[in-house]
């Protein structure tokens, strides 16, 4: 950023000011202050109190530093502190105390600011009588004293020296450092003189040179050589002058230059000059004013920046993209920040009544010494951030500058926001904002050739929207970027905690836009919405809040092993992420089952590539843009709707992904753990298939047996994982079972999953319903009785009848595989026997879940002993929940989802061994 001053002196009132600039409380690096009509420049003073000799305390007095910042310096001769010269500071009735000149109260340290040092020509009384109460010695100015009078450089009795950013004669003036790089110059640096009348003329003290890069810029020059060493040279000149030492060197005459100030309006680029001047007026004006240019035709140019006439300034790649920006949602503490932002802002814009988000830096009267003022009292409240004087260019309403602030404190902001071409609808008395692209990167981007294809809504078969339709060439991408974020990006830097804030922070998200996810998930996936609102949803929020308390307790041991005598040796276990994770996720759950994958990848911290199901992929992609709100960095998160025997297998395939974790048919699962033997033994977790058994005896609560027995099978349409595939009812109550259900069944409304008296929605697409229809008539054929439903529903969309069989035998189809869907299977058993039943249920190769409902504990404890299947629910069903794992036996697969062990599926453990 350029480092100038004014060129003339001023009698004129400055602004007053309870904020200053970080360079000049530092010392040499004063930053630009621009002229406005009707106001100019204020004079500050930046004090340096001495304890090095007997005879008293040394106080400089001037320049434009008015900050403060205490800072140990070591000398022979004893310690130096930095002071200020300013802070409270009257404005209208508004009484303004800056926070460093509070500290340096609290020290004991002089704290005073002048609005103006004169008028009409001649010096305030008032002001040079508190100046030589001060009892100065020396004043010491950073690169500005044309403001302050010569009855105040001339007072001290060594008088006053100031810093200046070039090699004196050249480049007098306030633009030094523009110049030097503008001119081509080889060698830059910088000279503290003793001043002189405000014309960079005074004999030098002391000068220090360095080597000017070719592609050096203002910024970079000032922040690798003119800053750092610039407060170096102001200590050694400080040092000379106490021991008497300090030289008078006149400057000479020859090589002497005087440039004018680097404005805006003197920043443009003149396109006739030789490419190495263009290149040397670019980098000279990079970043304060900024070169510029006027968009025009012949000219073809790589620009970075665009000004628009309204004077924001937004990234040229945002150009021509219409689209919304991804707003971030605000934690309590950043709303804090926020306030206190505000409040700085208030400060600079005096005019402005109460600043609102819609309030314009510019437009409401800022210029740009008020940049600076902004960017380094912002970057004083924020410890560690990076600000840029462009950046409020970027985001010049309050509104826009609190989303750039936050994104670059969460790290987020490399690229810029993040813009999304929302498909808006309004549905159920809201407007869904639902991305449409493929994310990877951070950012929603078109599909490989720009592929898409219809999402289709299940309750009347009309399509939602076009979706991007990944191609392999995009899965590539986005294990690239998943890859790039695991080993270089600030994902594998930050604590375990801060890890876990992020994944609360993200279920929060989630949580604030519940309403809209479940909305999304009837839309999409035809779930009914209140069941959406506290399964779909509420269960993956309660799946991140659980696995973000797991981050920071992922711990090895230490295991005692034989020593190696004589000497002794410690053994320990570390568990590190494995990498990338590939996570594939099935269409009955679309939320729910990504987040129960997805949130053990992340918590153990690793990064993700999900690969949604082709027909509901809308959630997928609504949690892709909450990453981004919740602050997780760029690339570990990447979602990508596609088909799975290309993106899928792709996925499997890649040998840079190190995991995958896969919920669907055991067909498939089977292909897929084929594959990652292949590629490159890749670890992989399958849920696949069931048929799950649910065992009812006739000593059972039979209402509570039928409540749940229909539960087991109609919940969520039947398209449920661990539905019980096969009720086996005790013959003694298998009637009465079966006449109660039945009831019950006529009882449930079928209709448009957002009515919230709807107990069963559309099933989740037309080719799942066409499958139902075979399977029923399948059961038909082979002898079993249909004793309801059986059919499609004939109204639009994809409605199938709650459908109850009886009389199934074990060697029927509809008893051995799944169907899927709001289909009961009823078998008999013989009173009292038991281990006859047990063998019955378990004559499947499938093992996700099983149930048994009876009173006697004895029996419940020995039917659930046998019963082979990895959850076994004892007088209820469908009871899960995030700290109990889940996960089958047999061809349902093996692994782990939920819990503390699904963990364990995403880490590798590492054996350390010492010998000392």
């Amino acid at each position: 950023m350029g480092m100038t001053r004014p060129q003339e002196r001023s009698e004129g009132r400055g602004q007053p000011s309870g904020v200053w600039k970080r360079e000049a409380l530092r010392g040499p690096g004063a930053q630009q202050k621009s002229e406005q009509a009707g106001r100019s420049p204020e004079p500050h003073a930046w004090l340096v109190r001495l304890s090095v000799l007997p005879s008293g305390d040394w106080l400089g007095v001037g320049g434009e530093g008015g900050g403060i910042e205490r800072r140990p310096m070591s000398c022979s001769a004893g310690k130096a502190e930095l002071a200020t010269c300013g802070w409270v500071i009257e404005r209208g009735q508004f009484l303004i105390h800056h926070p460093t000149g509070l500290e340096a109260e609290k020290d004991g340290v002089p704290v005073f600011k002048f609005s103006r040092w004169r008028a009409k020509g001649q010096a305030l009384p008032e002001v040079v009588a508190k100046y030589q109460a001060l009892g100065a010695e020396l004043n010491v100015l950073p690169f500005c004293s044309q403001f302050i009078p010569m009855e105040i450089i001339n007072a001290p009795r060594h008088g006053s020296i100031i810093y200046h950013p070039s090699l004196l004669p050249r480049h007098r003036g306030a633009s030094a450092i523009n110049w030097t790089l503008i001119h081509g110059d080889k060698k830059g640096g910088f000279s503290i003189f003793w001043a002189d009348d405000g014309l960079d003329t005074g004999d030098l003290l002391l000068q220090k040179e360095c080597e000017v890069l070719p592609d050096d810029t203002v910024s970079t020059l000032y922040n690798r050589f003119l800053f750092p060493e610039g407060i170096k040279g102001m200590v050694q000149a400080v040092r000379l002058i106490a021991e008497g030492k300090a030289p008078r060197l006149p400057q000479p005459e020859e090589g002497a230059t005087y440039e004018g100030i680097q404005k805006k309006e003197t920043a443009k680029i003149d396109w006739d000059q030789p490419a190495e001047a263009i290149h040397n007026w670019i980098r000279g004006n990079d970043k304060v004013p900024g070169a510029w240019t006027e968009a025009c035709e012949p000219l073809q140019l790589l620009v970075k920046n665009i000004q628009l006439e309204d004077g924001k300034m937004i990234l040229a790649s945002n150009f021509f993209k219409g689209a919304a920006s991804s707003a971030l949602e605000l934690t309590e503490a950043e709303l804090v920040t926020a306030e206190a932002v505000r409040s700085a802002w208030q400060r600079i814009l005096p005019n402005v009544l109460e600043v609102e988000d819609s309030t314009d830096f510019f437009k409401s009267g800022a210029a740009s010494v008020d940049v600076v003022r902004l960017v380094e009292e912002v970057k004083e409240l924020c410890d560690g951030l990076e600000l840029e004087n462009e950046d409020v260019y970027m985001a010049t309403t309050f509104g826009d500058f609190i989303q750039l602030l936050v994104r670059k404190l969460r790290g987020d902001d490399e690229e810029g926001e993040c813009s999304i071409d929302y498909v808006e609808m309004a549905v159920n008395k809201r407007t869904l904002h639902m991305p449409h692209q493929l994310f990877i990167g951070g950012a929603f981007v078109d599909a490989d050739g720009a592929k898409t294809y219809e999402t289709i809504n299940p309750t009347d078969g009309s399509v939602i929207c076009r979706v991007s339709l990944a191609q392999v060439t995009d899965v590539d991408k986005a294990v690239a970027a998943a890859k790039d974020a695991f080993e270089n990006g600030r994902w594998g830097k930050i604590s375990a905690r801060d890890r876990g804030r992020l994944l609360y922070r993200l279920a929060d998200l989630m949580e604030q836009h519940q309403e809209e996810l479940a909305t999304i998930e009837a839309l999409d996936a035809g779930a009914v919405y209140t069941l959406a609102l506290k399964t779909h949803v509420g269960m993956s929020i309660q799946t991140f809040r659980y696995f973000a308390g797991w981050c920071d307790k992922i711990q090895g041991s230490t295991i005692p092993i034989n020593q190696a005598r004589p000497n002794r040796n410690l053994t320990l276990t570390r568990k590190e992420p494995v990498g990338v994770c590939g996570i594939i996720i099935p269409w009955n759950y679309p939320l729910m089952m990504l987040s129960w994958k997805t949130a053990a990848c992340l918590a153990a911290g690793n990064t993700v590539v999900i690969k949604p199901a082709q027909v509901t992929p809308l959630t997928a992609l609504k949690f892709a843009e909450l990453t981004l709100k919740a602050g997780i960095p760029k690339g570990v998160v990447n979602v990508l709707p596609g088909s799975g025997s290309l993106i899928g297998q792709r996925l499997s395939d890649h040998p840079d992904v190190r995991k995958i974790g896969f919920t669907g048919s055991t067909e498939v699962g089977k292909h897929i753990m084929k594959s990652c033997a292949i590629s490159n033994v890749k670890k992989v977790s399958l849920e696949l298939g069931g048929k799950s058994p649910l065992i009812i005896f006739a000593d059972c609560d039979l209402n509570k047996a039928v409540q749940m027995g229909m539960s087991s099978v109609f919940f969520n349409k039947g398209e449920n994982c661990i539905a019980a595939g096969r009720l086996f009812v005790e013959d003694s109550i298998h009637d009465e079972f079966v006449r109660r259900v039945v009831q019950e069944v006529r009882k449930m409304k079928v209709g448009n999953p957002l009515d919230r008296d709807t107990d069963h929605g559309p099933q989740n697409h037309h080719a799942h319903l066409m499958k139902l229809m075979e399977y029923c008539q399948c059961g038909v054929k082979e002898g079993a009785t249909l004793v309801c439903g059986g059919n499609q529903i004939p109204r639009p969309g994809f409605f199938f009848e709650p459908t109850v069989f009886t009389d199934v035998e074990d060697h029927m189809f509809i008893a051995k595989e799944e169907s899927f869907g709001p289909v009961m299977i009823i078998s008999r058993f013989a009173d009292g026997d038991v281990d006859a039943v047990l063998s019955r249920a378990n004559a499947t190769e499938f093992g996700l879940a099983s149930g048994v409902f009876t009173r006697d504990i004895n029996k419940a404890l020995y039917v659930s002993d046998k019963l082979q299947a990895g959850t076994v629910f004892v007088n209820t069903y469908n009871k899960t929940d995030v700290a109990a794992p889940f996960g089958g036996f047999k061809q349902s697969g093996f692994g782990k989802d939920l819990g503390e062990a699904a963990l364990n599926e995403y880490l590798r453990v590492k054996t350390v061994t010492f010998e000392y």
